[in-house]
């Protein structure tokens, strides 16, 4: 008989316990109000890769969308009027070497007549500078030469950073001019560029944590540069998102910001019943007894890892939530 009354005892005591737990006083509590924006997706340098001379595009190895390494070879420009050049300074040097072996021939005829006493030493002296002026002048016009060969090397149009093509201006056979734009290549990483209202300016933080993507499929980010300039009353800002994509240069993306606290009264989401359309949550009524009360909900809010929802009307501070009854 005592286990029974016992075994009764600890009963009613689990069962008070149980309903004591599954209790709720209704509070408000502080939420972050979110502004949605929606993001563009840039290179975080652009730089062009440009023409070093003017000539003929004769060929374009890259399109949009390509992947480049630093110093690649994406295009390559000819000038004939260079070729040319090369061919007249060729012949100059050629002409010179002529003379040179000429002079040198002098010089030893003059040595071998200077010994037997038949020309002067100042006559000597003479075809000595003349092999050495000839010899001067071979130099400078062979750098000459090398200059030349140079501006035909850079006819190499070479991507300045790694990265990928964003946009390809030009087309093979056009004809271009020094400095001229061959292709903008995107590098340095990708991330969102945003325009924020200027009112919300005094909510951004380098450093805080955001939204990124639709309710459900969102991802966190973070807001890794603000811009002090304001431009058209719109804030600038940069977020880092690991892994973003970059397929798509200037895609838009919806990111939800940061912008201010509220006060809110939020249930937990398993409270909360959906009859016929209509949304109860059960409560204690004046005599202690579960009451189902009709509420108006607003959006879900995650506190401490469970799924809070706001209520905007129906409830008031200071109700007590109950476990539903049928």
């Amino acid at each position: 008989m005592r286990k029974f009354i016992l075994a009764s005892a600890l009963a009613v005591f689990g069962a008070g316990m149980a309903l004591a737990a599954s209790e709720q006083t209704v509070g408000q509590r502080e939420i972050t109000e979110w502004k949605a924006v929606f993001g563009r997706v840039e290179a975080r340098d652009l730089i062009p890769a440009r023409s070093r001379i003017g000539g003929t595009l004769v060929s374009v190895g890259v399109t949009e969308g390509s992947a480049v390494t630093e110093g690649q070879m994406i295009a390559e420009i000819y000038d004939p009027k260079l070729n040319l050049q090369l061919d007249s300074v060729q012949g100059e040097i050629d002409a010179l070497l002529s003379q040179l072996d000429n002079a040198r021939t002098e010089l030893k005829r003059g040595e071998d007549l200077l010994e037997r006493g038949v020309t002067t030493a100042q006559r000597l002296d003479a075809l000595r500078t003349q092999v050495e002026v000839l010899q001067n002048q071979i130099e400078a016009t062979r750098a000459q030469k090398r200059v030349i060969e140079e501006q035909a090397a850079e006819g190499a149009v070479l991507a300045p950073i790694a990265g990928k093509v964003i946009d390809v201006p030009v087309t093979r056979g056009s004809v271009v001019m020094p400095g001229e734009v061959i292709a903008q290549i995107g590098g340095g990483g990708f991330f969102l560029r945003l325009a924020v209202p200027e009112r919300h300016a005094a909510y951004l933080r380098e450093g805080i944590e955001i939204r990124i993507g639709a309710d459900g499929q969102s991802q966190p980010g973070r807001l890794a540069k603000v811009y002090p300039q304001i431009e058209n009353g719109r804030v600038i800002a940069d977020v880092e998102v690991q892994g973003m994509s970059s397929e798509f240069v200037n895609a838009r993306v919806l990111v939800s910001l940061p912008v201010g606290t509220r006060s809110a009264l939020l249930v937990p989401a398993d409270r909360v019943e959906t009859r016929m359309g209509l949304d109860f949550v059960t409560v204690r009524g004046p005599g202690g007894e579960p009451v189902g009360r009709a509420v108006v909900l607003g959006e879900a809010h995650p506190v401490d890892g469970v799924e809070m929802i706001e209520v905007v009307s129906g409830l008031s501070v200071g109700d007590v939530l109950v476990a539903g009854h049928e």
